[in-house]
């Protein structure tokens, strides 16, 4: 059986799938896209939805690809054309202690993320849209979901591969083509 020629990479906030996917694309050979950067505009405004559409329709029409992502008004589009879907289910303390030192760096560096976005300390640790608050929301939500469509029947076309930890992840990406002189650590 040829290996997945289009893969998505799913978790909740901070749990690695950008890492993760920048990882399988290098070493596959794959062109990556980042639901992100289709998703977020100048100034943290998100795009239309019927933009955003648009953007990732053209994305997952490709014969190959590697995306992360989680946003569920384009599941159809991704999760409809994906040969394997990559579940990242860590922890919420993992997933807390990645953000937390994500969140320094970013601030710290000024890293520019999306069409000139940037993470700011005050935003992440004292706002009420706090990735860390949007991982507490969204956590269990993710995985009661996630669960779900993992067992039906409308997406039994593509495989489905959870990984509970980052030992799981890295192993998995071990075992992948060395395109790379090295794995990135998820």
């Amino acid at each position: 059986m040829p290996p997945p020629r289009r893969i998505l990479i799913i978790g909740s906030t901070g749990s690695g799938k950008t890492t993760a996917a920048q990882t399988v694309a290098a070493r596959c050979g794959l062109p990556r896209g980042e639901r992100d950067g289709l998703h977020w505009e100048a100034n943290w405004q998100a795009a239309p939805d019927d933009l955003f559409r648009a953007r990732v329709e053209r994305l997952v029409a490709g014969p190959a690809w590697v995306i992360d992502g989680n946003y569920s008004k384009v599941r159809d589009l991704t999760w409809g054309r994906a040969e394997l879907i990559v579940w990242l289910d860590f922890a919420l303390p993992i997933i807390f202690w990645r953000l937390f030192w994500r969140s320094i760096r970013r601030a710290r560096t000024r890293e520019v993320l999306w069409n000139d976005n940037y993470e700011r300390f005050s935003h992440q640790f004292f706002s009420r849209d706090s990735l860390f608050l949007w991982a507490l929301k969204t956590h269990a939500r993710h995985r009661a979901t996630y669960t779900a469509l993992f067992r039906s029947a409308e997406y039994a076309h593509a495989t489905k591969l959870r990984l509970p930890t980052p030992a799981a992840a890295n192993a998995w990406l071990a075992q992948l083509p060395a395109a790379l002189e090295q794995p990135l650590a998820v």
